[in-house]
């Protein structure tokens, strides 16, 4: 009985610290592609001419080479960042600028239901 006990701790802390690292994995890979599209540009107008200039070295694969190289920095920073996080203890939900992570009162939501066709047929009762 006792073993047991140890081992559901040490599997929701595995939990929790998995949950973390896989929601800050999401939150930066988009914060990476909307808050981050100029650098999204940036990124791709070099690898452009990275694989232009890498054309007369290597014609079969500079294409792949170069792309799969800025794919893999980006997705390894992303992960390394995920990673250092999660370690440091900061919970995804309790960051201020998470507002979507964050748990809401059920009075805050507002439960009424607007349909398309109702300025057409809302006034209009049974003939």
């Amino acid at each position: 009985m006792q073993v047991s006990n140890r081992s559901g701790w040490g599997n929701s802390y595995l939990l929790s610290m998995t949950k973390s690292f896989l929601i800050w994995t999401l939150t930066l890979t988009v914060c990476f592609l909307v808050v981050g599209f100029p650098l999204v540009v940036i990124l791709m107008t070099v690898g452009v001419l990275a694989a232009i200039v890498l054309q007369s070295i290597l014609p079969a694969s500079a294409i792949v080479l170069v792309s799969g190289g800025f794919l893999g920095i980006t997705t390894v920073i992303i992960l390394i960042s995920s990673l250092l996080l999660s370690i440091k203890g900061i919970r995804p939900d309790e960051v201020q600028w998470l507002g979507w992570l964050h748990e809401t009162d059920k009075d805050k939501i507002n439960q009424n239901s607007i349909y398309a066709s109702c300025p057409l047929t809302c006034g209009i009762e049974n003939m």
